[in-house]
């Protein structure tokens, strides 16, 4: 992201900071300067964490190259996108009588990727996009201009409790499916019609053991590559569209 335009998407200083937080203004991500002992921004500190805000302590090196202004120790990077209210989310689908389709990235860190994700979720008919506050790709123009678009589509949820969460549609009835390269079955050979919750994992560890014990059914796409592994938003996309054409063909 240019200079430029990472400034047109920032808010620094301790009182503009807090301000952003009061107002309710959307917030990605806020860095504070490490070893600080200033105790306005150790006040920010626990209200972020109150609020479940990621935030991160950083080098002052790191706040310059986001801003050469006087920063204070403290900038917040906006959010484009407004995140929505898992469960109201979700109530709002089955109140509509539509089948629920939950895409849950467990740390899916690369903001191309995301962007990718987003695109091809919406195009497949995902209800909505759960996501962990913590190790989830930043969601900024870059993320916007990959998922053409497709971000400002789609609900996209924010939660501390990921576990929580997922056991919780679980418990409403939703199958839910983790895909990764250690699944037993293939998606080919799987029903992946109704109400479901599909886990993809983070680029680097897949998918997290809490939420491999939490699946129903964990399934694999065959490959006839010496490759261990796809990119993650292409195996995405490819479970989203073989679910897509199951129902197309039971219809």
């Amino acid at each position: 992201m240019r200079e430029n335009e990472t400034e047109q998407n920032i808010v620094f200083g301790i009182h503009p900071v807090i301000e952003a937080i009061e107002s309710g203004k959307e917030i990605e991500k806020v860095f504070l300067k490490k070893g600080t002992t200033n105790p306005a921004i150790a006040d920010i500190k626990r209200t972020l964490k109150g609020k479940r805000i990621p935030f991160q302590e950083v080098p002052q090196e790191k706040l310059f190259r986001l801003t050469r202004k006087n920063h204070q120790g403290v900038i917040a990077l906006l959010s484009p996108i407004e995140y929505q209210n898992f469960e109201e989310v979700v109530r709002r689908v089955i109140e509509e009588g539509r089948t629920p389709l939950i895409l849950v990235l467990d740390r899916v860190s690369d903001v191309g990727n995301f962007g990718a994700i987003c695109r091809s979720s919406e195009c497949a008919g995902v209800d909505a996009i759960l996501i962990p506050v913590k190790g989830s790709a930043q969601i900024n123009s870059y993320a916007v201009k990959s998922s053409a678009g497709a971000i400002f589509n789609i609900p996209i949820c924010r939660t501390g409790h990921i576990l929580s969460e997922v056991r919780q549609l679980k418990e409403s009835g939703l199958k839910v499916v983790a895909c990764s390269e250690k699944g037993e079955e293939t998606i080919y050979g799987s029903n992946l019609s109704g109400p479901m919750a599909i886990i993809m994992g983070s680029e680097e560890d897949g998918i997290g053991e809490g939420l491999m014990e939490i699946a129903d059914i964990h399934m694999n796409i065959p490959m006839a590559g010496a490759t261990g592994s796809l990119n993650v938003s292409v195996a995405t996309g490819i479970i989203l569209f073989e679910r897509l054409r199951q129902a197309a063909h039971v219809g």
